[in-house]
């Protein structure tokens, strides 16, 4: 297997096997999954255990839905990769929360480099469609592509996955 770079961005649109992607760069490797998503729901409830499930033995799962950069500091140790997955939904906990989005995005990207890796982020893409309707909207939309660009300036690896096919957009490894 090839050695990860230290910091990789893997983005897509719902369904793109993005997640699949990104699990399948970290192999069988011992890992750590840190999970942004919240079981609001029975069926979110149920998608998760499903993925859980999936991912085996090999995988420690965290479950971090606003408190990202500290769960990423408590567990980066050098050669154990983390996976983040993701980090539009941590976005949308932070707004429904009420947090100061650019503050934690900040803080997020200030710590990155910081961090021993590697590191998988994976994310939505979400400004290829029609401008929203509402301020809401607007606001997630802006709010995670100046994340994703954050990262990206950042990150030693980015790709894009689109139907389960993955595009290296930057690879500095």
């Amino acid at each position: 297997m090839t050695a990860l770079p230290r910091l990789t961005l893997v983005l897509g649109g719902a369904r793109s096997g993005k997640s699949s992607y990104a699990e399948r760069l970290i192999g069988g490797q011992e890992a750590v999954y840190i999970a942004t998503a919240q079981a609001l729901d029975a069926e979110m409830t149920e998608r998760i255990a499903h993925h859980r499930a999936g991912r085996g033995k090999a995988w420690t799962t965290v479950e971090a839905p606003l408190e990202l950069t500290d769960a990423l500091a408590a567990h980066a140790i050098a050669g154990r990769p983390i996976l983040v997955d993701c980090m539009t939904l941590w976005l949308s906990n932070l707004i429904l929360a009420g947090r100061d989005v650019p503050a934690a995005c900040a803080d997020l990207i200030e710590a990155l480099p910081t961090l021993p890796g590697p590191i998988i982020l994976v994310s939505n893409e979400v400004g290829w469609g029609i401008v929203p309707d509402n301020a809401l909207a607007r606001a997630f939309r802006d709010h995670a592509g100046r994340l994703h660009q954050a990262i990206a300036t950042i990150a030693q690896r980015v790709v894009l996955v689109v139907a389960g096919l993955p595009l290296a957009m930057k690879d500095q490894t």
